[in-house]
């Protein structure tokens, strides 16, 4: 099931965060730091805002299995653009020990 990610979901996204980190600091440690993009109180910033919203896969007991980052862009009386939305991908993570399930399919056509 994907839903909106909740606070209680943020250790679980904190793992996946780091996840990626190692995988971008094994691949170009020159360039990526171990670590994660956001700490616990900028994820719960995240949370409350709508234009930047955070979807989880979810098991069926309610743990989180992968994540998906996006941003919601419209703008509004552009001189080039139309005023169409847009959601973008920013960040998709799927556990470790859970690829090859499609979960991150899933997580993107939602």
């Amino acid at each position: 099931m994907i839903r909106k990610a909740l606070e209680k979901d943020i250790p679980k996204i904190e793992d996946l965060l780091s996840q990626v980190c190692l995988v971008h600091h094994n691949g170009r440690p020159d360039i990526f730091k171990i670590g994660r993009k956001y700490s616990e109180e900028e994820l719960k910033v995240l949370l409350k805002d709508s234009t930047r919203p955070i979807l989880v896969s979810v098991d069926e007991n309610d743990q989180v299995l992968g994540y998906c980052f996006c941003i919601l862009q419209q703008h509004l009386n552009n001189t080039v653009l139309t005023d169409i939305k847009t959601l973008y991908i920013d960040d998709l993570c799927v556990d470790e020990n859970l690829r090859g399930r499609q979960i991150g399919r899933e997580l993107y056509e939602a």
